[in-house]
């Protein structure tokens, strides 16, 4: 394959990821047409920022008149699953320029994370998978900031596109990231821990429930993934003696 055929096939095999995202960005753009942020300011933060969930968090978190730190601290808590996404695909990045990494970091999202994840799997050392690698992630920052102008642009004319269910498409596009992850304890563990506590926490305020979730996931699945490489550790001993 080429750097061309390789960045293509990324962009192509991401597309069901963005059709699914398409009609939560102009949800996204409505809200923020309906809200107190100016259209300029909506689309920055899609062009800057480029975190749906967290978006959307700090869109409520100013129109409930909640302050910076509170802003800053439940986007960063809620966005720290990215990091867990980029230690996964590390080991398949590590090898490139610093100008590589850093660029796939930003546009790295959950989408593109289990594009990635299902690519690397099948093509460990492909020496394009950089490449493909792009391709995802461009296509899904394109369609972001498309689906977001289009929201800016006609939510005003159409106010109550929100409630019309459109924001099942990404609810839907989440399932599919997600299943295909619990084929382990440890990851079915986390899911379930975390699903439990943020439908506990759903009414806590400033989001700290999701907050309190993303916690509890994160350290269930780490716990069992230890007890697991622990048991396996162990065993490999015992037969070592044996």
């Amino acid at each position: 394959m080429t750097r061309r055929s390789s960045f293509a096939a990324g962009a192509r095999d991401t597309l069901p990821m963005v059709i699914g995202a398409a009609p939560f960005g102009v949800i996204f753009g409505t809200l923020v047409a309906a809200g107190p942020l100016a259209a300029w300011q909506g689309q920055l933060m899609s062009l800057s920022v480029y975190a749906g969930s967290s978006q959307f968090i700090a869109l409520g978190l100013v129109a409930g008149h909640a302050g910076l730190a509170v802003i800053w601290l439940t986007t960063l808590i809620v966005n720290l699953r990215h990091a867990l996404y980029a230690a996964t695909l590390l080991p398949h990045v590590a090898h490139l320029p610093a100008r590589w990494r850093w660029t796939l970091g930003f546009f790295l999202t959950d989408e593109t994370f289990a594009v990635m994840a299902g690519y690397y799997a099948r093509h460990p050392r492909a020496p394009l998978g950089h490449w493909y690698f792009l391709g995802s992630c461009l296509s899904m920052y394109a369609n972001w900031q498309v689906w977001t102008l289009v929201g800016l642009l006609f939510g005003a004319a159409f106010p109550q596109l929100q409630s019309l269910g459109l924001d099942f498409a990404m609810v839907a596009t989440f399932i599919a990231i997600v299943v295909p992850q619990l084929a382990n304890l440890p990851n079915f563990a986390a899911a379930v821990a975390a699903g439990a506590v943020a439908y506990l926490g759903q009414d806590v305020p400033y989001k700290l429930g999701l907050m309190a979730a993303v916690v509890a996931g994160v350290a269930v699945g780490m716990a069992l993934q230890r007890w697991r490489s622990g048991g396996l550790e162990a065993g490999r001993r015992g037969e070592e003696a044996a």
